[in-house]
């Protein structure tokens, strides 16, 4: 990851990627919906994953806690401090709160929870933001990074004939 003065951080194209690249994987067996994760620690991959909720029949195997369930086993703790994670849409409450648990430094997402609403997905409207800031999350938020990208992998996966919501 790119480092700016001052120890600011700047989002990687290839990270976010490799997130669409995981919800594409699904969009043809429609198991899921639209979405992909993926955690890095430095330069590493550490976990990539996509929901899979439809066909795990498990309201819970969202691709954020699919990627964090990887992540941990694949480094042999919980705690994920250090790592940042790549969500193709903003991760809703129950993901915000699983990563706030693991530890991870930084969110970057694409699209936000009220794109994923408007398509007829059964969101809580409460932003990161919002839930950083009830709780007093130190969780790092960086919103709209790749977004037309991440808005097309949403179009791709209306446009499919046996596309389910939940």
């Amino acid at each position: 990851m790119a480092r700016l003065a001052h120890n600011t951080f700047v989002p990687e194209h290839r990270f976010m990627l490799a997130a669409i690249a995981q919800a594409e994987l699904a969009l043809p067996r429609a198991e899921g919906g639209p979405f992909g994760a993926c955690i890095v620690r430095g330069a590493s991959i550490i976990a990539c994953a996509n929901n899979t909720v439809l066909h795990e029949h498990d309201a819970t195997c969202h691709a954020e806690v699919n990627a964090i369930h990887i992540a941990s086993r694949a480094l042999g703790n919980f705690d994920l401090s250090g790592c940042i994670i790549y969500s193709t849409t903003e991760p809703c409450p129950m993901c915000f709160s699983a990563i706030h648990w693991a530890r991870i430094d930084r969110i970057v997402y694409g699209t936000c929870i009220a794109d994923v609403q408007q398509l007829g997905f059964n969101e809580l409207a409460i932003s990161n933001q919002q839930l950083r800031a009830l709780g007093g999350s130190p969780v790092l938020i960086t919103a709209d990074f790749m977004r037309p990208e991440c808005e097309a992998l949403l179009a791709r996966w209306q446009a499919l004939p046996g596309a389910r919501l939940y």
